[in-house]
C-alpha cells in the first residue's frame, strides 16, 4: 500500500469509517430483503476505500455530490447512522425527512449537497458549487462522485469545459466499478477515460480505488492544489461493487462470474487490505480491528431499530420544500 502523511488516529479513523460504510449497507441490504425498506437502493459495498480515501482529505466545509450508489459518500462525509437509516424507512427524523429515500440523502451540515438518481445529475450542481466558492472568494473545494457509466453523459463534458475555462476548485471523481449496469465498462466506454478529461486540458489521475492510502494520498495533494486555483482535477477510481447494480440484481452470472466475484472479495477487498496493513506496521492489532468492527456493527444495529420504531412524518407535510409561496 502506499504510504500517507498522517498518524495513527487518521489511520483507525479511516478503518472506522470503511467500517462503518459496510456495516451500514449490511442492514440497508436486509432490509431490503425483509421488506421494511421501500423501494430499491444500490449497495457501495466493495468500493469503501474510494469514498473514505478521498472525504478524509476533505474539510467540512468542503462540498461533496453524489450517485444513485451514494450510501457510502454520505457516511464517508460524516453522516449519522440514525438519521441515515430513519431516511430510507421514510421517517420524520430523516435527513430529509423521509422524502429523499436511498438515492437522494442530502446533508448539508456536512457539505454533502446531495446524492442523484439521475446519471451523472450532480455534475452540474459541483460544478456549480466549484463556480460558487470562486466568486465568492472561498476556499472550499468540490468533489463530484460519478460512476464509469456517467462518463457517457453529455452533461459531463459541458461542465468540465467551463470548469477547465474557469479554474474551478471542483474535483470529478469516477469510481470505475467496472460495470455500466449490466454491461462491462470496457464493452460501452471507447479509448482512455481519463483521456476525456485530458482534451479538456485537465490534469487526470488513475488509482487504485482499493487502497485507501493510496486514494487519501493522491486527493489530499489535489486538494491542497484546488484550494490554490489550479484546478480542475480528474480522478480514474478503479475500485468494484459485490453486489449486483440494485438490490433486486440476485442472479449475476449472465453478465459476471461467481470467480470474478469472490476473487475480489479475497484478494482484493480494502478492509481487509488496509487492516493487514494496520497490524503489520503494528498500528492496532486484529483483536483491535476486531473490536471496533464489533462496536461498529452494534451501533449500526441500534440504529436500525431506532429507525424502525421511528415515527413517519405527517401527512400535512407532503408539499413541505416542494415550493416556495411568494409573499
Amino acid at each position: 500500500m502506499a504510504d500517507a502523511k498522517t498518524n495513527t488516529e487518521d489511520y483507525l479513523q479511516m478503518y472506522r469509517q470503511m467500517v462503518r460504510i459496510r456495516a451500514f449497507e449490511d442492514n440497508a441490504n436486509q432490509l431490503y430483503l425483509d421488506a421494511k425498506m421501500p423501494g430499491l437502493t444500490h449497495m457501495y459495498s466493495g468500493e469503501e476505500a474510494v469514498a473514505v480515501g478521498i472525504c478524509e482529505a476533505l474539510e467540512v466545509t468542503d462540498k461533496i455530490t453524489s450517485t444513485h450508489r451514494g450510501h457510502g459518500h454520505c457516511v464517508a462525509k460524516g453522516a449519522a447512522f440514525k438519521e441515515m437509516f430513519c431516511e430510507l424507512l421514510g421517517k420524520e427524523e430523516g435527513y430529509c425527512r423521509g422524502k429523499g429515500g436511498s438515492m437522494h440523502i442530502a446533508d448539508q451540515s456536512n457539505g454533502n449537497l446531495g446524492a442523484n438518481a439521475i446519471v451523472g445529475g450532480s455534475m452540474g450542481i459541483a460544478t456549480g458549487s466549484a463556480l460558487r466558492a470562486k466568486m465568492q472568494g472561498s476556499d472550499d473545494v468540490t468533489v463530484c462522485f460519478f460512476g464509469d457509466g456517467a462518463t457517457a453523459q453529455g452533461l459531463m463534458y459541458e461542465v468540465m469545459n467551463m470548469a477547465a475555462l474557469w479554474k474551478l476548485p471542483v474535483i470529478y471523481a469516477c469510481e470505475n466499478n467496472g460495470y455500466s449496469e449490466y454491461t462491462k465498462t470496457d464493452e460501452i466506454a471507447a479509448g482512455e477515460i481519463t483521456a476525456r478529461a485530458e482534451a479538456f486540458g485537465i490534469e487526470a489521475h488513475q488509482v487504485d480505488g482499493q487502497d485507501v492510502l493510496a486514494v487519501n494520498k493522491l486527493t489530499t495533494d489535489l486538494v491542497q492544489r484546488a484550494r490554490k486555483g489550479e484546478g480542475p482535477f480528474f480522478i480514474e477510481l478503479m475500485t468494484y461493487r459485490y453486489h449486483g447494480h440494485h438490490v433486486g440484481d440476485i442472479n449475476r452470472t449472465y453478465y459476471r462470474t461467481k470467480d470474478e466475484e469472490a476473487e475480489w472479495k479475497t484478494k482484493r477487498d480494502p478492509i481487509k487490505l488496509f487492516g493487514d496493513w494496520l497490524t503489520s506496521e503494528g498500528i492496532a492489532s486484529e483483536d483491535d480491528l476486531a473490536a471496533l468492527g464489533e462496536g461498529v456493527r452494534q451501533e449500526a444495529a441500534d440504529a436500525v431499530t431506532y429507525a424502525l420504531a421511528a415515527p413517519y412524518p405527517d401527512g400535512s407535510e407532503v408539499d413541505m420544500h416542494v415550493f416556495l409561496e411568494k409573499t
